[in-house]
């Protein structure tokens, strides 16, 4: 299993950068994820994040941008704002959670 060093500690990923267990994200994690990316956090960012872990956890799987938009509320156009070109890679990134199924 790889690893890489992030926010000063160790975080297994896989060879996308995406990390792979789910206990090693925490809040001060994603602020680095999203900075590494030039994502500055706000408290929109923060609730989308949040409802991609939910989600996970009680799926077993990250959300596609479709359910996203659908189940948690948050309007497409708007997570393209938020999260500018590919929008659900980079919130499953900053999220802590596996690459989104159909991203290619």
């Amino acid at each position: 299993m790889t690893t890489a060093t992030i926010a000063g500690r160790e975080i297994h990923v896989d060879a996308e950068g995406f990390l792979t267990e789910y206990d090693e994200w925490d809040e001060e994690l994603a602020k680095q994820l999203a900075q590494n990316i030039g994502i500055d956090l706000t408290d929109r960012h923060w609730e989308i994040i949040r409802f991609l872990r939910a989600d996970y956890r009680e799926n077993g799987e990250t959300p596609t941008l479709r359910r996203v938009s659908a189940v948690g509320g948050f309007p497409t156009k708007e997570l393209f704002q938020l999260f500018p070109k590919k929008p659900a890679k980079k919130m499953a990134y900053i999220a802590g959670l596996p690459k989104p199924k159909g991203c290619v």
